[in-house]
């Protein structure tokens, strides 16, 4: 059997699939202070024999949840004379530029622990000046009397010659081996010293809390269970030994969020659908992603933080290009001081959670008013609030202030929680220079089937799809998902007129280190999955396009086929080209995939009984209040339609359809869903 759980800000959950396709799904709260008590105790609620699991898959937001409440331990940086302050500098381009009173992100170093050593290289890597080791005793005495217990190591131009940063991990090793070590050229071979340390300094700042969780579970899951083939989910949408994760923990940031994404990727192959925009929304946050060709986004421009008024930190590791935000199910209503009522980012997590949960919440969610409106059912939460209760509390926290009644405060409410799922789907979509029209939309998560139709209609999108495991989607992923690393390697060389032995040659190079890398983890070479791929600009330009390159080896005879598609993806991104300019190669990137075998896909089954819960009265903008039928997910039978208006149920989610939206149920469980008038 395999199992995968995810671990979110609300809620845990589980997707397990036995030797016969059987698909198990769990869901259970979330344990903060002891996350691995919520993955056993969402196994033994879902019935499961430790004993029976042969393949574990893991999603977690402990490394995210560490950087972001700055939990993580004592940290010292060890960089080139005169660098120290390169945290402190960071960028100058801030994002709120009218306001006097920014400030940058405060380094995740003091100052007195960032420590300078002698030596130098130059841009293309060849040493000015040696490393002076004789200097590391001190450096090292004095972490060790301020109780550092992590140090990141990041030194000028060490993305073109490693060799000074690998002589102080080994002099760090020999001499302090109490010490835990990063170097920044394990973690990124790309230029920009800025990014490269901040992502060296917080992938130190959170190394020993990752592998002491790491350690602990896949020791615990070896005693309980004896599976010694354990996964961790990556922010690549890949997966890794436990092993590996352990040395570059910073890779699992946005490790659970990404798996939804991944596994929508998948079910497009299955269905067909290879353009996806996908929306999961969660307890806690709602994040939305693009599928093109069936290859998802991924970028290593990530901003761990980042808001429209906060530059955020750079952390330069792959991580697939994903859009976050506070609206979830547990997103708390408020009124700012202006009187308006705005949705989110706090939630009220798993504890107390909502209203409706009944375990001291008082504060009005996206899910009580969902509740109120009639698209959730009350009696499918494990509670004894009533209706009433929560409409006392919505009164009382803003029905009074804002003098409007309960019906229109829930359902306004739920406008602005979509309207702020809208804003974030534009920026993966149209502010890319896609036309959602030419997309279907899949909607994961909990909250995702209830919200979907409402914001494909405004988008113009004409088909949404809610996979039959949409409530735990992200587990359901991490099961389809191979073992993955990506490498990159910054070269900075001019298109046209050179030797492309060079580039071939560091392809070749960073190729063998990958195939080195999946063989310790125990995949076979016919396994190996190679995929090519240049980061490209206008000369002049700062940012970069990527491009994939299907060929063994570049060379004069396809390079030109290579520019001409840099022209037309430029062009779609930023609506010009400039075919007079010449263009330069700034980086060399691949993937490297470690095939895993997949679970087999099994057509459902259809629970015996009538499919027609009930009528009910449910509360739609257009028409206020309306008499609607009320269907059992599972009882739906295999191409039956549903025209709306219509709630489709099930335990953990409700798919709302408006209008003239027509549900049709596939083979494999999946509701597809025709969105009217479009």
């Amino acid at each position: 059997m395999r199992v995968a759980t995810d671990i979110g800000g609300t809620f845990t959950d589980l997707v397990a699939v036995d030797d016969n396709g059987k698909i198990i799904v769990g869901k259970s709260d979330t344990t903060p202070n002891k996350f691995e008590k919520g993955i056993f105790n969402v196994i033994e609620q879902a019935n499961i024999d430790l004993k029976d699991i042969q393949m574990f898959f893991h999603g977690t937001t402990v490394v995210i949840n560490t950087l972001t409440e700055k939990t993580g331990v004592k940290t010292g940086l060890i960089t080139t004379k005169g660098f120290r302050d390169v945290l402190e500098i960071a960028r100058g381009n801030r994002p709120d530029l009218f306001n006097l009173k920014y400030k940058k992100p405060e380094p995740i170093v003091e100052r007195h622990l960032r420590k300078e050593i002698s030596e130098r290289l130059d841009y293309k890597g060849e040493v000015i000046s040696p490393l002076n080791t004789d200097e590391l005793n001190e450096i090292l005495t004095y972490f060790k009397e301020y109780n550092v217990k992590a140090i990141a190591v990041s030194l000028l131009h060490s993305y073109k010659n490693d060799e000074h940063e690998k002589q102080v991990l080994n002099y760090i090793r020999t001499n302090y081996p109490e010490f835990s070590v990063t170097i920044s050229s394990e973690l990124s071979k790309e230029w920009r010293e800025y990014e490269r340390t901040s992502t060296a300094a917080f992938n130190a700042y959170v190394k020993p809390i990752a592998h002491d969780y790491l350690t602990n579970l896949e020791q615990n899951l070896i005693d309980k269970s004896s599976c010694k083939k354990n996964y961790i989910m990556q922010s690549n949408g890949g997966t890794s030994t436990f092993e590996i994760a352990k040395k570059t923990p910073i890779n699992m940031i946005e490790s659970g969020p990404v798996a939804g994404i991944f596994g929508a990727s998948i079910l497009g192959e299955v269905i067909d659908e290879n353009n996806l925009i996908v929306l999961d929304i969660g307890g806690t946050t709602a994040k939305c992603s693009l599928v093109e060709n069936g290859n998802v986004k991924i970028s290593t421009n990530y901003h761990m933080e980042k808001t429209e008024r906060y530059a955020g930190y750079p952390l330069k590791v792959p991580v697939v290009d994903i859009i976050e935000i506070g609206n979830g199910g547990g997103s708390i209503a408020w009124i700012d001081d202006s009187g308006s009522i705005k949705v989110g980012p706090k939630s009220a997590g798993a504890d107390p959670g909502p209203i409706a949960y009944g375990r001291g919440g008082n504060k009005p969610t996206t899910t009580d008013a969902n509740i109120l409106l009639g698209r959730l059912a009350l009696r499918n939460f494990e509670t004894s609030t009533s209706l009433e209760e929560i409409k006392n509390k919505f009164e009382i926290s803003l029905g009074k202030q804002l003098n409007t009644k309960t019906d229109d405060l829930a359902m306004g409410i739920v406008k602005i929680a979509n309207s702020n799922m809208l804003n974030a789907l534009k920026l993966i979509s149209v502010r890319k220079g896609y036309d959602p029209r030419d997309f279907t939309l899949v909607a994961i998560g909990g909250g995702g089937p209830m919200h979907s139709q409402a914001l494909a209609r405004e988008l113009g999108i004409k088909k949404v799809v809610i996979p039959s495991t949409s409530s735990v989607f992200a587990s359901w992923g991490m099961l389809m998902s191979d073992i993955r690393h990506d490498y990159s390697q910054t070269l900075l060389l001019p298109a046209r007129g050179i030797s492309y032995k060079e580039v071939n040659s560091v392809y070749d190079e960073i190729i063998r280190k990958a195939e080195e890398t999946l063989n310790t983890e125990g995949v076979e070479a016919s396994d190996v999955v190679i995929t090519k791929s240049l980061d490209m600009r206008y000369e002049g330009q700062e940012h970069t396009v990527e491009i994939h390159v299907p060929y063994e080896n570049i060379d004069e005879n396809n390079i030109e086929e290579i520019i001409k598609n840099f022209h037309e993806n430029h062009d779609r991104m930023y609506s010009y080209t400039l075919p007079e300019n010449e263009l330069e190669i700034v980086n060399i990137k691949i993937q490297a995939l470690g095939k895993l075998e997949k679970p087999k896909m099994i057509e459902t089954d259809t629970e015996e009984g009538t499919a027609l819960k009930e009528e009910r009265e449910v509360f739609y903008e257009e028409s206020g209040w309306i008499h609607v039928s009320v269907y059992d997910k599972n009882k739906l039978k295999v191409e039956e339609s549903v025209t709306g208006p219509a709630i489709i149920e099930e335990q953990s989610t409700s798919i709302i359809l408006h209008d003239g939206d027509v549900l049709q149920k596939d083979k494999y469980g999946n509701l597809v869903i025709e969105i009217g008038g479009q």
